[in-house]
Protein backbone atom coordinates (compact mmCIF):
# COMPACT_ATOMS: atom_id res chain seq x y z
CA UNK A 1 0.00 0.00 0.00
CA UNK A 2 1.49 3.65 -0.91
CA UNK A 3 1.39 6.39 0.94
CA UNK A 4 -0.22 9.64 -1.12
CA UNK A 5 1.25 12.98 -1.05
CA UNK A 6 -0.85 15.85 0.01
CA UNK A 7 -1.98 16.52 -3.52
CA UNK A 8 -3.77 13.00 -3.25
CA UNK A 9 -5.37 13.97 -0.16
CA UNK A 10 -6.65 17.16 -2.04
CA UNK A 11 -8.30 14.75 -4.68
CA UNK A 12 -9.63 12.65 -2.10
CA UNK A 13 -11.71 15.52 -0.90
CA UNK A 14 -12.99 16.17 -4.20
CA UNK A 15 -13.80 12.10 -4.98
CA UNK A 16 -15.95 12.41 -1.57
CA UNK A 17 -17.49 16.05 -2.45
CA UNK A 18 -18.74 14.02 -5.99
CA UNK A 19 -20.02 11.07 -4.32
CA UNK A 20 -22.02 13.80 -2.13
CA UNK A 21 -23.17 15.39 -4.61
CA UNK A 22 -24.10 12.06 -6.85
CA UNK A 23 -26.08 11.40 -3.67
CA UNK A 24 -27.94 13.99 -3.07
CA UNK A 25 -28.96 14.10 -7.08
CA UNK A 26 -29.83 10.87 -6.51
CA UNK A 27 -32.32 11.26 -4.05
CA UNK A 28 -33.22 14.32 -5.45
CA UNK A 29 -34.69 12.01 -8.67
CA UNK A 30 -35.61 9.26 -6.70
CA UNK A 31 -38.34 11.66 -4.53
CA UNK A 32 -38.65 13.63 -7.24
CA UNK A 33 -40.22 10.04 -9.14
CA UNK A 34 -41.54 8.52 -5.66
CA UNK A 35 -43.83 12.03 -5.37
CA UNK A 36 -44.94 11.73 -9.57
CA UNK A 37 -43.59 15.32 -10.04
CA UNK A 38 -40.68 15.97 -12.78
CA UNK A 39 -40.05 19.17 -11.05
CA UNK A 40 -36.36 19.70 -10.99
CA UNK A 41 -36.00 16.08 -10.22
CA UNK A 42 -31.66 15.31 -10.08
CA UNK A 43 -30.87 18.79 -9.77
CA UNK A 44 -33.32 19.87 -6.79
CA UNK A 45 -30.81 19.85 -4.35
CA UNK A 46 -28.55 22.23 -6.13
CA UNK A 47 -31.26 24.73 -6.51
CA UNK A 48 -31.74 23.69 -2.66
CA UNK A 49 -28.22 24.43 -1.60
CA UNK A 50 -27.84 27.91 -3.78
CA UNK A 51 -31.65 28.47 -2.12
CA UNK A 52 -29.49 27.92 1.55
CA UNK A 53 -26.57 29.89 0.70
CA UNK A 54 -29.07 32.96 -0.08
CA UNK A 55 -30.89 32.22 3.02
CA UNK A 56 -30.37 33.96 6.94
CA UNK A 57 -28.83 31.16 9.20
CA UNK A 58 -31.11 31.41 12.21
CA UNK A 59 -30.01 32.24 16.04
CA UNK A 60 -32.19 30.79 19.11
CA UNK A 61 -32.10 32.77 22.08
CA UNK A 62 -29.68 31.58 24.71
CA UNK A 63 -28.12 29.31 21.61
CA UNK A 64 -24.90 28.18 22.28
CA UNK A 65 -23.57 29.27 18.47
CA UNK A 66 -20.49 27.93 18.66
CA UNK A 67 -21.24 24.02 19.74
CA UNK A 68 -24.15 24.45 17.28
CA UNK A 69 -22.07 25.25 14.15
CA UNK A 70 -19.33 22.76 15.33
CA UNK A 71 -22.24 19.96 15.07
CA UNK A 72 -23.23 21.16 12.05
CA UNK A 73 -20.62 21.44 10.19
CA UNK A 74 -18.33 18.71 11.88
CA UNK A 75 -20.81 15.80 9.87
CA UNK A 76 -18.52 16.78 6.93
CA UNK A 77 -14.71 16.87 8.33
CA UNK A 78 -16.04 13.65 9.69
CA UNK A 79 -16.42 11.99 6.55
CA UNK A 80 -13.37 13.06 5.20
CA UNK A 81 -11.79 11.68 8.51
CA UNK A 82 -12.92 8.57 7.92
CA UNK A 83 -11.94 8.12 4.15
CA UNK A 84 -8.45 9.32 4.82
CA UNK A 85 -7.63 5.51 5.46
CA UNK A 86 -9.97 4.08 2.82
CA UNK A 87 -7.26 2.63 -0.02
CA UNK A 88 -8.07 3.74 -3.36
CA UNK A 89 -6.37 0.89 -5.58
CA UNK A 90 -3.19 0.77 -4.18
CA UNK A 91 -3.06 4.44 -3.10
CA UNK A 92 -4.27 5.51 0.45
CA UNK A 93 -3.67 8.83 2.59
CA UNK A 94 -2.94 7.65 5.51
CA UNK A 95 -1.86 3.76 5.49
CA UNK A 96 -2.31 3.26 9.69
CA UNK A 97 -1.98 0.14 11.60
CA UNK A 98 -5.40 0.65 13.09
CA UNK A 99 -7.58 1.65 10.13
CA UNK A 100 -10.21 -0.02 11.10
CA UNK A 101 -10.32 1.04 14.80
CA UNK A 102 -10.04 4.95 13.13
CA UNK A 103 -12.86 4.29 11.40
CA UNK A 104 -15.09 3.17 14.41
CA UNK A 105 -13.80 6.21 16.09
CA UNK A 106 -14.87 8.66 13.70
CA UNK A 107 -18.45 6.93 13.48
CA UNK A 108 -18.64 7.34 17.47
CA UNK A 109 -17.60 11.51 16.74
CA UNK A 110 -20.81 12.10 14.96
CA UNK A 111 -22.79 10.69 18.15
CA UNK A 112 -21.18 13.40 19.58
CA UNK A 113 -21.45 16.12 16.39
CA UNK A 114 -25.23 14.95 15.70
CA UNK A 115 -26.31 15.53 20.15
CA UNK A 116 -24.64 19.01 19.65
CA UNK A 117 -26.92 20.09 16.90
CA UNK A 118 -29.78 19.05 18.85
CA UNK A 119 -28.56 20.76 21.66
CA UNK A 120 -26.89 24.33 20.40
CA UNK A 121 -29.90 25.96 19.76
CA UNK A 122 -31.70 25.46 23.17
CA UNK A 123 -34.58 24.47 21.34
CA UNK A 124 -37.04 21.61 22.69
CA UNK A 125 -38.08 19.79 19.54
CA UNK A 126 -33.96 19.99 18.63
CA UNK A 127 -32.98 18.30 22.14
CA UNK A 128 -35.66 15.75 21.33
CA UNK A 129 -34.63 14.88 18.09
CA UNK A 130 -30.74 14.53 19.59
CA UNK A 131 -32.14 12.18 22.73
CA UNK A 132 -34.07 10.17 20.13
CA UNK A 133 -30.18 10.14 17.76
CA UNK A 134 -28.76 8.79 20.75
CA UNK A 135 -31.17 5.95 21.54
CA UNK A 136 -30.50 4.57 18.18
CA UNK A 137 -27.01 4.98 18.51
CA UNK A 138 -27.04 2.95 21.55
CA UNK A 139 -28.62 -0.01 19.81
CA UNK A 140 -26.80 0.34 16.50
CA UNK A 141 -23.09 1.13 17.61
CA UNK A 142 -22.11 -2.30 19.25
CA UNK A 143 -23.39 -4.28 16.40
CA UNK A 144 -21.63 -1.84 13.87
CA UNK A 145 -18.06 -2.30 16.06
CA UNK A 146 -18.68 -5.88 16.34
CA UNK A 147 -19.01 -6.30 12.47
CA UNK A 148 -16.17 -4.46 11.60
CA UNK A 149 -14.16 -7.07 13.95
CA UNK A 150 -15.14 -9.86 11.60
CA UNK A 151 -13.25 -9.09 8.90
CA UNK A 152 -10.03 -8.42 10.62
CA UNK A 153 -10.28 -11.48 12.50
CA UNK A 154 -10.05 -13.16 9.10
CA UNK A 155 -7.08 -10.47 7.94
CA UNK A 156 -5.39 -11.05 11.46
CA UNK A 157 -4.66 -7.24 10.63
CA UNK A 158 -6.44 -3.77 11.71
CA UNK A 159 -4.90 -2.02 8.68
CA UNK A 160 -7.65 -1.70 6.15
CA UNK A 161 -5.12 -2.07 3.04
CA UNK A 162 -4.00 -5.92 4.78
CA UNK A 163 -8.09 -6.27 4.98
CA UNK A 164 -8.85 -5.71 1.13
CA UNK A 165 -5.39 -7.43 0.21
CA UNK A 166 -6.96 -10.68 2.22
CA UNK A 167 -9.75 -11.02 -0.42
CA UNK A 168 -8.22 -11.54 -3.13
CA UNK A 169 -9.78 -15.60 -3.42
CA UNK A 170 -13.58 -14.65 -2.14
CA UNK A 171 -14.93 -11.26 -0.99
CA UNK A 172 -15.85 -11.48 2.47
CA UNK A 173 -19.31 -10.42 1.76
CA UNK A 174 -19.57 -14.16 0.49
CA UNK A 175 -18.98 -15.59 3.86
CA UNK A 176 -19.79 -13.02 6.31
CA UNK A 177 -22.80 -11.66 4.67
CA UNK A 178 -24.35 -10.90 8.52
CA UNK A 179 -21.81 -8.46 9.68
CA UNK A 180 -21.89 -6.65 6.45
CA UNK A 181 -25.78 -6.44 6.68
CA UNK A 182 -24.85 -5.34 10.31
CA UNK A 183 -22.68 -2.81 9.08
CA UNK A 184 -24.82 -1.28 6.27
CA UNK A 185 -27.29 -0.79 9.05
CA UNK A 186 -24.83 1.42 10.94
CA UNK A 187 -24.14 3.24 7.96
CA UNK A 188 -27.12 4.47 7.43
CA UNK A 189 -28.01 4.71 11.26
CA UNK A 190 -25.03 7.50 11.53
CA UNK A 191 -25.90 9.31 9.03
CA UNK A 192 -29.47 9.58 10.00
CA UNK A 193 -31.01 8.00 7.17
CA UNK A 194 -34.25 6.23 6.09
CA UNK A 195 -35.34 4.26 8.69
CA UNK A 196 -33.41 6.19 11.37
CA UNK A 197 -34.06 9.65 10.30
CA UNK A 198 -36.84 9.78 13.76
CA UNK A 199 -34.08 12.09 14.82
CA UNK A 200 -35.61 14.36 12.10
CA UNK A 201 -39.24 13.36 12.69
CA UNK A 202 -42.10 15.51 11.17
CA UNK A 203 -43.33 15.45 14.83
CA UNK A 204 -40.73 17.06 16.08
CA UNK A 205 -40.96 19.82 13.41
CA UNK A 206 -37.59 18.68 11.81
CA UNK A 207 -36.37 17.23 15.10
CA UNK A 208 -32.24 18.17 15.37
CA UNK A 209 -32.95 20.17 12.36
CA UNK A 210 -35.75 22.09 13.41
CA UNK A 211 -33.59 25.42 13.94
CA UNK A 212 -31.02 24.90 11.16
CA UNK A 213 -31.62 27.46 8.23
CA UNK A 214 -29.29 28.92 5.65
CA UNK A 215 -25.45 27.65 5.34
CA UNK A 216 -25.47 25.73 8.85
CA UNK A 217 -28.31 23.53 7.61
CA UNK A 218 -26.58 22.82 4.06
CA UNK A 219 -23.43 21.63 5.68
CA UNK A 220 -26.03 19.36 7.67
CA UNK A 221 -27.88 17.96 4.65
CA UNK A 222 -24.39 17.30 3.01
CA UNK A 223 -22.87 15.77 5.94
CA UNK A 224 -24.90 13.13 5.74
CA UNK A 225 -24.65 12.30 2.55
CA UNK A 226 -21.23 12.63 3.13
CA UNK A 227 -21.46 10.28 5.38
CA UNK A 228 -23.20 8.12 3.78
CA UNK A 229 -20.56 8.10 1.10
CA UNK A 230 -17.81 7.95 3.55
CA UNK A 231 -19.66 4.39 4.77
CA UNK A 232 -20.03 2.96 1.24
CA UNK A 233 -16.56 3.40 0.43
CA UNK A 234 -15.45 2.22 3.54
CA UNK A 235 -17.65 -1.18 3.06
CA UNK A 236 -15.34 -1.29 -0.04
CA UNK A 237 -11.94 -2.80 0.92
CA UNK A 238 -13.66 -4.65 4.41
CA UNK A 239 -16.28 -6.78 2.58
CA UNK A 240 -16.19 -5.98 -1.36
CA UNK A 241 -12.69 -6.97 -2.24
CA UNK A 242 -11.15 -3.53 -2.22
CA UNK A 243 -10.08 -3.11 -6.13
CA UNK A 244 -10.36 -6.47 -7.11
CA UNK A 245 -12.08 -6.87 -10.38
CA UNK A 246 -11.31 -7.84 -14.29
CA UNK A 247 -10.30 -5.12 -16.79
CA UNK A 248 -10.35 -2.51 -15.24
CA UNK A 249 -7.57 -0.37 -13.07
CA UNK A 250 -8.32 -1.18 -8.95
CA UNK A 251 -8.77 1.97 -8.01
CA UNK A 252 -11.54 2.19 -10.90
CA UNK A 253 -13.20 -0.78 -9.63
CA UNK A 254 -13.05 0.53 -5.78
CA UNK A 255 -15.03 3.79 -7.14
CA UNK A 256 -17.35 2.08 -8.75
CA UNK A 257 -18.11 -0.41 -6.07
CA UNK A 258 -18.74 2.01 -3.89
CA UNK A 259 -21.09 4.15 -6.09
CA UNK A 260 -23.17 1.10 -6.84
CA UNK A 261 -23.47 0.87 -2.55
CA UNK A 262 -24.08 4.74 -2.41
CA UNK A 263 -27.13 4.53 -4.72
CA UNK A 264 -28.40 1.09 -2.68
CA UNK A 265 -28.48 3.25 0.91
CA UNK A 266 -30.08 6.19 -1.09
CA UNK A 267 -32.85 4.58 -2.83
CA UNK A 268 -33.87 2.88 0.14
CA UNK A 269 -34.66 5.66 2.05
CA UNK A 270 -38.07 5.84 1.63
CA UNK A 271 -38.99 2.36 1.18
CA UNK A 272 -38.15 0.91 4.22
CA UNK A 273 -41.06 2.18 7.54
CA UNK A 274 -39.05 4.83 10.24
CA UNK A 275 -37.78 2.51 13.27
CA UNK A 276 -38.56 3.77 17.27
CA UNK A 277 -35.89 4.05 19.07
CA UNK A 278 -37.40 1.82 21.93
CA UNK A 279 -37.95 -0.62 19.71
CA UNK A 280 -34.74 -0.45 17.61
CA UNK A 281 -33.19 -0.66 20.81
CA UNK A 282 -34.54 -4.39 21.22
CA UNK A 283 -34.00 -5.75 17.40
CA UNK A 284 -29.95 -4.22 17.71
CA UNK A 285 -29.17 -5.81 21.55
CA UNK A 286 -31.41 -9.15 20.79
CA UNK A 287 -31.16 -9.76 17.50
CA UNK A 288 -28.35 -7.23 15.80
CA UNK A 289 -25.63 -8.12 18.36
CA UNK A 290 -25.66 -11.81 18.91
CA UNK A 291 -25.87 -12.22 15.13
CA UNK A 292 -22.74 -10.02 14.64
CA UNK A 293 -20.96 -12.22 17.81
CA UNK A 294 -22.24 -15.31 16.11
CA UNK A 295 -20.45 -14.30 12.66
CA UNK A 296 -17.49 -13.28 14.69
CA UNK A 297 -17.18 -16.70 16.19
CA UNK A 298 -17.61 -18.80 12.97
CA UNK A 299 -14.78 -16.58 11.27
CA UNK A 300 -12.58 -16.92 14.26
CA UNK A 301 -13.23 -20.78 14.00
CA UNK A 302 -12.85 -20.78 9.94
CA UNK A 303 -9.38 -18.15 10.38
CA UNK A 304 -7.91 -21.21 13.06
CA UNK A 305 -8.85 -23.94 10.82
CA UNK A 306 -6.96 -22.45 7.69
CA UNK A 307 -3.82 -21.70 9.84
Amino acid sequence: MTTVAAGWAIGAAFLLGALTLFAAGLDGYATARLEGSARRGAAGPLFEGARLMRQRARMTVSADALLWRIGSAGLVVTALMMVTVVPLGRWTIFDVGVGVVWFNAMDVVVWALVWLVGWGPNSAHSLVGGYRFLAHGLAYELPLMFALVAPAIAAESLRVGDVAAAQQGLWFVVWMPIAFLVYCVGVVAFAVWGPFAPALGADLAGGVGAELAGPDRLLFLAGRYALLAAGAAFAVPMFLGGGAGPVLPAWLWAVLKTVALLAGFVLLRRRLPALRPDLFMEVGWLVLLPAALVQDLLVAVIAIWRR
